[in-house]
């Protein structure tokens, strides 16, 4: 059985030597509609303030809001990317994330080899690579490309790679930012049934998206953020109506 149980979890970050302008406005580029407050003439932004959220096998959140609500920041909070401030967070189940699913190639070794680099990094053992390696060869449709270094791969070959790897894992809880692309439209029909298939083995999801419709056709419950807090949380049409609402907006 897969969980996730997160409790009053809050995230702050201080950011040393903002004092000029110029880094204000870097840094309210980079954290857009965060909480921005000073502690001891200290920067201080909060991502995420007071979060509460449990989730089972089954459960599939969708998590809604404008750029810098914080949705981004409570997946990487979910991986294990960000320490919480304060609060605790505790997960039963595997975890695959497809917050950087190019994370850990090398450029100058082969497609084969990246195979091996990146399932390792995820988890895999070489056992279980090598029972995965002509599937995700295969699949890639990349053919002798796999045996040259990634360097010399488009950024849609790359993403073909990535995406075929990330794919061929088994995961009780998965963490998407957005619904994976693959940079190439001709490809796109045949990676939209496996990434289906990906999707709908996890136990619990978590998806972050500025789609309604994505939200709708993969999520049971939604969890509308603003500035780093929960502004609503249930069904799907509820929490959307809100997130339109002028309650919202202002």
């Amino acid at each position: 059985m897969a969980r996730i149980k997160v409790e009053n979890v809050t995230l702050h970050y201080p950011i040393i030597g903002a004092g000029d302008r110029s880094v204000k406005n870097r840094l309210l580029n980079f954290a857009t509609g965060g909480k921005i407050t000073r502690d001891s003439g200290t920067m201080v932004v909060t991502g995420l303030d007071r979060i509460d959220l449990e989730l089972r096998d089954g459960d599939r959140l969708g998590l809604i809001g404008h750029n810098g609500a914080g949705k981004s920041t409570l997946l990487k909070v979910l991986a294990g990317i960000y320490i919480p401030t304060q609060g605790s967070v505790d997960i039963e189940g595997r975890v695959v994330s497809t917050l950087n699913i190019t994370l850990g190639f090398e450029q100058e070794a082969t497609g084969f080899e990246n195979i091996f680099l990146r399932g390792r990094l995820l988890g895999l053992t070489t056992a279980e690579i090598e029972d995965k390696l002509e599937e995700i060869a295969e699949f890639t449709e990349l053919g002798k490309y796999l045996d040259l270094p990634v360097r010399v791969y488009s950024s849609g070959m790359l993403m073909r790679l990535a995406f075929a790897i990330m794919t061929s894992l088994e995961s009780e809880i998965l963490l998407m930012d957005e619904v994976i692309g693959t940079g190439d439209a001709r490809f796109i029909h045949k990676a939209e049934a496996r990434l289906n298939e990906f999707m709908n083995k996890a136990k619990i999801m978590v998806i972050a998206s500025h789609s309604d419709d994505v939200i709708r056709e993969f999520c049971n419950t939604a969890l509308l953020l603003k500035n780093g807090t929960p502004f609503a949380q249930g069904e799907i049409e509820e929490v959307l109506e809100i997130y339109q609402s002028a309650d919202y907006q202002t």
